[in-house]
């Protein structure tokens, strides 16, 4: 099947570039397969934002932008040839694919470690910092030596080929053996290698700007040989406790906390239980992250599970020694990683084991997970799994 030939009954038929294409399709006999299904978001997971970001009109994928976060595919990809057609509804909009990401977002951050390849409306103009025609860029812990660079790690297009809004544009994203090239409507502009990872899972981003994302599909090349370092973290089954939009899912009493997009803020204002956020969820034997930033030296948190009957409460106090050893300095963020199971509790703190196995007199399951802070505190990247 031709890649721009259309189902008349059902496909709608826009122009793009002089030519007919239709907003999805099913499978061709080239070896590529569709990655989106025209109607939901099955084959993806919603990471770090919720269902309302994302919707199909006419079976295009349309992104709100709200909040800034990701989703992923489900399956993993090492070697492949991935192709999209896109268009940002408003100038100046931002978003990106990430290819080779890890399960869930990095460390403070709203996006995963990958590469990403810039989906940036042309209206932001030409800097010696980024390009709107399709740089490539590794990010949050990942590498990538770039062709056509500057000095750094983020690779340039050696052309200028993307359409500004509302037009579409077409990428060819290929990824093999630690390589990726895109091209742009039509032509390869932008390279970059020994990438680091080279096999993982591919993410769509949200950035605060509508954009629409039709035809896209996927074509996976033989396997090469990698090496497990370069391999990014595999689905660990966590999800998103924090829309990123409201407290949809938490108790909270008072104005002192304020959703700010992908960070939840709590200004200090309030204290006791009335500074509490409360899941609503309740659980029983759980692991959890959390990411958290401190204003100043005398701020801090305590993280909880907390019964019913308020008693016999899992309390970890990052204000202890054993923990606040492990923090970063006020400004920076940490993450809080805990596991409790049939009694027993381990912490890690910026990835350093410092509570292993400690057996704790918790709640009577099920319990809520609360974020109790003492003074100035953001915090990000909630996320729980159930054992």
């Amino acid at each position: 099947m031709n890649r721009l030939a259309c189902l008349p009954l059902i496909a709608i038929v826009l122009q793009f570039s002089g030519s007919v294409a239709c907003a999805f399709q099913t499978d061709s006999d080239d070896g590529f397969k569709p990655m989106l299904n025209g109607k939901d978001l099955t084959g993806w997971v919603l990471v770090n934002t919720p269902a309302d970001t994302w919707s199909f009109q006419d079976g295009m994928l349309v992104c709100t932008g709200k909040p800034i976060g990701e989703i992923r595919t489900e399956k993993m990809y090492q070697n492949f040839i991935m192709e999209v057609e896109w268009r940002h509804l408003v100038p100046k909009g931002n978003a990106g694919i990430f290819v080779w990401a890890d399960d869930i977002t990095a460390k403070g951050q709203p996006f995963h470690r990958g590469i990403e390849v810039q989906v940036l409306e042309n209206a932001y103009g030409n800097t010696r910092s980024y390009t709107p025609h399709g740089d490539i860029f590794p990010i949050h812990g990942a590498k990538m030596t770039p062709v056509n660079g500057r000095g750094g790690s983020r690779a340039f297009p050696t052309e200028e080929r993307a359409n500004p809004s509302p037009e579409w544009n077409h990428y060819r994203i290929e990824c093999n053996n630690g390589n990726i090239s895109l091209a742009v409507n039509g032509k390869v502009v932008t390279q970059g290698t020994d990438c680091s990872p080279s096999k993982g899972y591919i993410c769509i981003e949200s950035e605060g700007g509508i954009v629409h994302y039709r035809n896209m599909r996927i074509k996976e090349l033989p396997d090469t040989p990698v090496d497990e370092k370069d391999v990014a973290i595999a689905n660990r089954g966590f999800r998103s406790l924090y829309t990123g939009l409201d407290f949809n899912g938490w108790n909270v009493t008072g104005a002192s906390w304020k959703v700010r997009d992908w960070t939840l803020s709590f200004d200090g204002t309030s204290s006791g239980p009335d500074s509490h956020f409360i899941s609503q969820e309740k659980f029983g034997d759980l692991a959890f992250i959390v990411d958290a930033k401190f204003a100043d030296s005398a701020a801090t948190a305590k993280l909880q599970l907390v019964g019913e009957a308020a008693d016999n409460a899992v309390t970890i106090d990052l204000a202890s020694p054993e923990l606040a050893a492990a923090l970063d300095k006020p400004g920076r963020w940490n993450r809080i990683e805990g596991h409790l199971q049939a009694g027993k509790l381990s912490i890690t703190v910026n990835d350093k084991p410092v509570v292993k196995n400690k057996v704790v007199a918790g709640p009577a399951a099920p319990a809520s997970l609360v974020l109790a802070p003492i003074g100035k505190v953001d915090f990000a990247n909630i996320y729980v799994k159930t054992l």
